[in-house]
């Protein structure tokens, strides 16, 4: 997600990279595995960000359902969002540090398994050969 939070695309090559590697050694240092999933921060991302990261090992991730639980909004407004516009295939954006998480999270989970969806790492999901991005950030089989 990167070091600093910073609009990914408006940098240059060397600050995307400084970006990538820097978050990329914390996290490896923490868990003993390289990342190799990218969400640019603020869903900002270009061609040219694509290719760097790719460059660099990841593979580009976008979400297709904003929880909202960035903005001050309800529990239960956040689960209904969620639970609503969830497909097969989805990635749902939450923020660790949203306020309410402990509330929402649980509740989202255990409704969408009831209706038979199945929870997985987002490396699951992605198709890593033979695709492209769509104008809104989707992985796109060729």
């Amino acid at each position: 997600h990167s070091s600093t939070h910073p609009n990914m695309s408006s940098l240059s090559i060397e600050d995307m990279v400084k970006e990538l590697k820097g978050a990329e050694e914390v996290i490896e240092k923490i868990t003993g595995t390289k990342p190799t999933v990218f969400r640019p921060p603020f869903g900002a991302y270009s061609n040219r960000l694509i290719e760097t990261c790719e460059a660099n090992g990841y593979y580009v991730i976008q979400w297709d359902v904003d929880s909202l639980d960035w903005k001050e909004i309800t529990s239960e407004q956040i689960v209904d969002r969620v639970t609503r516009n969830v497909k097969p295939g989805s990635i749902v954006l939450f923020h660790n540090n949203a306020e309410h998480v402990e509330d929402y999270l649980p509740n989202i989970l255990d409704k969408l398994k009831t209706e038979g969806y199945q929870i997985v790492p987002v490396g699951q999901l992605i198709i890593k050969e033979n695709y492209h991005m769509d104008h809104t950030g989707r992985q796109i089989a060729d």
